[in-house]
């Protein structure tokens, strides 16, 4: 049951991102009991995406209230799912974390993995929130059972996602180096605080260097401003990845970069930044007011590429419109319904956390659910074998009308865009020497950055 839930969610995951990119897989112990601590911000989909991710079996803990209902307790307790009793679920039932722990126990003493998120809750800032000291606690004390041999350890897992809230991005699974719990468990029978702290401490320290934490979340602005300006600079005279990574791990391990280099000017040199937000902030609102988009900008000079552009555009709309309207045509129904219940969600709450789960679920239910309708009905008009390619035929066609309309519209502002800087070139050339000058003064600071680096390894 569990194999057939991990394929169904696996399926549903591919779906709605483009890749699932793993980095560091063979950091992921094959046996023995693990505890996986990763950062959480994007609800319940963490968890799907590391239980598809991770091979081996990986139990995660779920409020007793899902357990109410017979055949949902029977599937959850198949599919490696932890019940768990809080205070606002039965105050009578617990008021500590001591069950919630000897749930987990019992499950790791079988030499089973347990998934947690150490942060406590969900968050929507790309910013690692407080480790708190339950993972740290947990794994100590059962290491402390067994006196140190029981073999635990703690897989940090750093999750990214490039666009969360948005059908087909791209998500990163960031392994860490395990942690091994013996080897804070020392001095916990005397200094039982001091382990605690010091095993929290040190995941928390690994998890950050997983993901992006920008700790000064007003510089986020200017961190995506510098990777959209720079970026293409950077993976051309790349000098931070020293291993094979995929891109989107990649570009995590760049953007962590960018991010420090920020942090050393805003530190260092306080006028300089201030200089950059001011020439950054005045570029963004030229480009706002003319809604332009930073591509078509920068092929500006190239006219040829966009009349290249724009001609192949032309072929691909006209020799990919019947597909996408056959892919339409099946996917308008679930699609609906799968915006109303995002729409709802959203509604309900105003961050991004929630909202690739309810797409994932909704879209779950919904295209399987009307798929499944139009091809009982095919097939009560027409034999097995010409069933069996429609129902082959809907999934692609449905990707293919998603990425047809997307690239349209992409296409159509983009060639509003070119019209406006056609119109203007005036305009287009002050954009232009603007960008130009933010560029030149990101490589200075870039310049600068990897000296004040490089000088205490020459030291």
């Amino acid at each position: 049951m569990y194999r057939l839930g991990r394929w169904v969610l696996g399926a549903a995951l591919g779906f709605y991102f483009t890749r699932i990119d793993q980095f560091h897989l063979e950091r992921v112990p094959v046996r023995g009991p693990v505890l996986f601590a990763a950062n959480h911000p994007n609800s319940l989909t963490d968890a799907f995406v590391i239980g598809s991710t991770v091979p081996r079996k990986v139990n995660f803990v779920a409020t007793v209230q899902m357990f109410r209902i017979q055949p949902i307790r029977w599937l959850l307790n198949r599919c490696g799912v932890i019940a768990i009793n809080r205070v606002q679920d039965d105050p009578h039932a617990m008021r500590d974390v001591q069950k919630t722990f000897e749930a987990c126990f019992r499950v790791l003493e079988k030499g089973e993995a347990v998934g947690i998120f150490p942060e406590g809750k969900c968050g929507d800032e790309p910013q690692l929130k407080t480790v708190k000291t339950g993972a740290a606690r947990m794994a100590l004390e059962l290491e402390g059972r067994h006196a140190g041999k029981l073999g635990l350890k703690i897989v940090p897992v750093g999750l990214t996602f490039s666009a969360k809230a948005t059908y087909r991005s791209g998500a990163l699974v960031n392994f860490g180096e395990p942690i091994r719990v013996a080897d804070f468990l020392a001095e916990y029978s005397t200094n039982r605080h001091g382990c605690i702290q010091a095993l929290t401490a040190e995941l928390e320290s690994r998890l950050k260097s997983l993901t992006l934490h920008l700790p000064h979340l007003e510089r986020a602005r200017i961190v995506e401003a510098v990777k959209r300006l720079y970026l293409d600079r950077l993976l051309v005279g790349n000098t931070v990845i020293q291993e094979p990574a995929t891109p989107i791990s990649g570009e995590l391990l760049l953007t962590q970069a960018i991010a420090r280099a920020v942090d050393f000017t805003f530190e260092t040199h306080p006028a300089r930044a201030a200089e950059f937000v001011r020439r950054l902030g005045h570029y963004e609102a030229a480009m706002r007011k003319l809604h332009l988009s930073d591509e078509v900008l920068r092929h500006f000079p190239e006219r040829r590429w966009l009349l290249r552009q724009s001609l192949a555009w032309t072929g691909v709309a006209l020799l990919g419109a019947p597909v996408a309207a056959y892919g339409w045509l099946h996917r308008l129904v679930p699609y609906a319904l799968v915006r109303v219940v995002v729409g709802r969600v959203a509604k309900q709450r105003p961050d991004k956390t929630q909202i690739s789960t309810a797409a994932i679920l909704s879209g779950l239910v919904a295209f399987t659910g009307f798929y499944a309708l139009c091809v009982f009905i095919f097939h009560r008009f027409f034999g097995l074998r010409a069933t069996v390619l429609y129902a082959c035929s809907l999934p692609p066609a449905s990707l293919i009308a998603h990425y047809y309309v997307r690239e349209l519209r992409r296409f159509a502002a983009s060639l509003r865009a070119a019209v406006v800087l056609l119109r203007a070139p005036s305009a287009a050339r002050k954009l232009l020497t603007w960008r130009a000058e933010l560029i030149e003064l990101i490589g200075a600071e870039r310049q600068e950055f990897r000296a004040a680096q490089a000088a205490p390894k020459e030291a």
